[in-house]
């Protein structure tokens, strides 16, 4: 059962900083289309720069769309009104990257977890209180930390407050933006492991940005590869790990370091290329070591290679 269903979405910001000052449109999404289902944790992966945080904000509506359709439990959620976005807000919360810059460092820990609940229920202040300490020992932190300020923590556990945060009015969908880049190696098993007991222990479905293949190795169930605003390749976790197909998976599995090993050969040639002035065709032409002509002239189109398993790349059609 799918929970969230993103449709043909596009985004598009205006920037100054073009050549002699001319205005430039950077396309930042490109046509997007997937399902996350409900209970699971679908990854996307890619470069800096690709749109994977883009994707994600505008599916919790903190950034607009261009055009498409983001449905949330059926219901298109780009067209909702003020107040159905604030009820749709309850059901969906994000896990930022920078635990250092998402916390406000004027308030105490108890008044940050407060806040959701003041502004959207009308429970008790005891009900309030009672639920605050239950999320900050939920996330594996003693309830006496409550009167202190974010500056008194370190990154792992100011981590820990932005998920209790997210918790607090118990949603069914939570976004986690790079929620582990920020945090010293050793500390970032905590944090996955902590994702991963909560998702199971209340059949959360998260959608997980990352640029890290080993995170999303341990956690996601599916992954979604994407380059210049596009989902290029989507299958399960065993199958894009364990048979990639689109080059440039296989370039980014490729450069995962593997102990004992030597360094990976570098598959990719050139830098990522400009959101604003996007190749024509296929958009990963400009750096792929199969192009063919008509990657140079038309998209390719999405081939299922199986029921879990799609590519958007001309070397598995076979009407080209």
């Amino acid at each position: 059962m799918n929970l969230v269903s993103v449709r043909d979405l596009y985004v598009e910001y205006n920037s100054d900083k073009g050549i002699l000052g001319k205005k430039q449109t950077i396309h930042a999404v490109n046509g997007v289309s997937l399902d996350i289902n409900k209970g699971e944790i679908l990854a996307i992966a890619g470069e800096s720069g690709c749109g994977k945080s883009t994707l994600a904000k505008t599916i919790l509506k903190l950034e607009n769309a261009k055009s498409g359709e983001i449905f949330f439990e059926d219901k298109n959620i780009l067209t909702l009104d003020r107040k159905a976005t604030k009820e749709f807000r309850k059901h969906a919360q994000m896990v930022f990257q920078n635990p250092y810059a998402s916390l406000n460092p004027k308030m105490r820990i108890t008044d940050i977890l407060k806040e959701p609940l003041i502004i959207n229920t009308k429970l008790s202040n005891e009900e309030i209180e009672k639920k605050v300490e239950e999320k900050i020992e939920l996330v594996g932190l003693d309830k006496s930390c409550l009167c202190l300020y974010p500056h008194e923590f370190s990154g792992g556990q100011r981590q820990r407050i932005a998920i209790a945060r997210a918790l607090m009015l118990e949603p069914e969908f939570i976004l986690a933006d790079e929620p582990v880049s920020a945090l010293d190696v050793s500390i970032q098993a905590q944090i996955i492991n902590l994702i991963k007991e909560l998702k199971e222990k209340f059949n959360l479905t998260f959608l997980l940005i990352t640029h890290d293949m080993s995170v999303i190795k341990y956690l996601a169930d599916r992954v979604a590869i994407m380059y210049l605003g596009e989902i290029v390749e989507l299958g399960t976790t065993f199958s894009i790990f364990n048979n990639p197909k689109h080059p440039y998976t296989k370039a980014l599995l490729n450069a995962v370091p593997k102990f004992g090993k030597k360094s990976a050969k570098n598959l990719l040639s050139g830098d990522l290329p400009s959101p604003e002035n996007l190749p024509e065709g296929c958009k990963f032409n400009t750096r792929c070591p199969k192009v063919m002509p008509v990657c140079r002239e038309k998209t390719p189109p999405v081939t299922q290679l199986n029921d879990r398993h799609c590519v958007k790349c001309f070397l598995y059609n076979q009407n080209i």
